[in-house]
């Protein structure tokens, strides 16, 4: 099955449903065999842009097809379970966009359904396949960190608020339409990264505050609604008493701010830093040799290169959606992508019940409080 062609069927053809067909056409064994919307207009266009055969209005006519092996769902955070859900039920294996579901619950039902129903679901979470991580990766698992028991996330944007500073569309301004901001937006790439890395999802206890105090267009503000997050901070403590620090900023007075790291007790990493998705600053690595602090660079480019001669399937790692053709084709294991967003959405929702609350929140407390944000479809 190693070289099988994969079948697949898309669920929403707007920004992000594009950006899929853009990489799917990219790889070699992905064939998108139908797209669905309900505009229909617009479904057309783009399955006429990208040569696919089969456009529906209704989700159902396209999970009923028996030649999809997997389904792509690109629609908004609400959207995910009900319709990754009915995907599973159907027998499709599920890829899914970032953030898993609007909260936590949603997401737990997602990937109870995917082990009931004996499918794979993968989520979206591109930074897991970036140089830097998968050079700190092989420094955490050839033991060059020791024991880990710190990493901190952080993210930056000067003035990158969706819609607010210019950009993008009102729905990332409202709870009611995307959950949160920062946090959500962006928080969940940089979480996720730290969690995979460090191995580790089991969540004990948050604290969290969220912060919204920039000036911004009064006209904008008044369009958009504007009532979620631009700076999100918080705290958690993971099993075995590892903690983790949150640094997440749609808009903030700051030149910049470092990037990710992760520490233990042999050496430390940090991540290169990114201002509006730009890289700033390089990859670090640090430790003690012969009682001498050094702190070394990282040549990324070289290290992919040697990776991609001497590992076998190593462009299966090149991105998420080249990793889901992969797994799928039984080339390699998947990612525990789904565990880590959940315990993602997790920390998140952890971080808006601590700042409600004033204090910090248990685990326990989190998944009592979470609730279904999912949109009938």
């Amino acid at each position: 099955m190693a070289n099988a062609k994969i079948r697949i069927g898309i669920i929403g053809t707007g920004i992000i449903g594009k950006a899929h067909l853009d990489q799917y056409a990219e790889i070699e064994g992905a064939e998108v065999v139908a797209l669905c919307d309900i505009n229909e207009q617009e479904a057309r266009r783009v399955a006429d842009k990208y040569g696919v055969a089969h456009v529906y209005t209704d989700y159902k006519e396209l999970l009923a097809r028996e030649d999809i092996d997997a389904v792509d769902v690109c629609l908004h955070n609400n959207f995910h379970a009900p319709l990754t859900i009915a995907a599973l039920q159907a027998g499709k294996h599920v890829y899914c966009e970032k953030p898993i579901a609007g909260s936590y619950y949603d997401g737990k039902a997602m990937v109870d359904a995917a082990k009931e129903y004996g499918k794979k679901l993968h989520i979206q979470l591109s930074t897991l396949y970036k140089k830097e991580t998968k050079a700190a990766k092989a420094l955490i698992d050839g033991g060059q960190l020791g024991k880990l028991f710190h990493a901190r996330s952080n993210g930056f944007r000067r003035r990158g608020r969706p819609f607010v500073d210019g950009f993008g569309t009102a729905y990332f301004t409202k709870k009611a339409s995307a959950g949160g901001g920062a946090l959500l937006d962006m928080g969940v790439y940089h979480i996720a990264q730290m969690l995979y890395l460090l191995g580790e999802t089991e969540v004990e206890r948050v604290t969290g505050k969220l912060i919204q105090e920039m000036e911004m267009d009064e006209g904008r503000r008044d369009q958009s609604g504007f009532d979620v997050e631009e700076l999100a901070l918080g705290f958690v403590t993971l099993r075995n008493g590892i903690t983790l620090d949150i640094f997440e900023a749609w808009a903030v007075n700051l030149g910049g701010v470092e990037g990710s790291s992760i520490i233990g007790s042999k050496g430390g990493i940090r991540l290169p830093s990114y201002h509006s998705g730009e890289m700033t600053s390089d990859i670090s690595f640090h430790t003690t040799v012969a009682d001498i602090d050094l702190d070394s660079k990282i040549d990324l480019n070289r290290m992919d290169v040697r990776f991609h001669r001497m590992r076998d399937n190593e462009d299966a790692y090149d991105s998420s959606q080249k990793h889901w053709i992969a797994a799928l084709q039984g080339r390699v294991e998947l990612l525990p992508t789904a565990d880590i967003a959940l315990a993602t959405m997790l920390i998140s929702e952890g971080l808006y019940l601590s700042d409600s609350l004033g204090r910090e929140t248990t685990a326990a407390e989190i998944i009592a409080a979470s609730r279904s944000l999912s949109i009938p479809m």
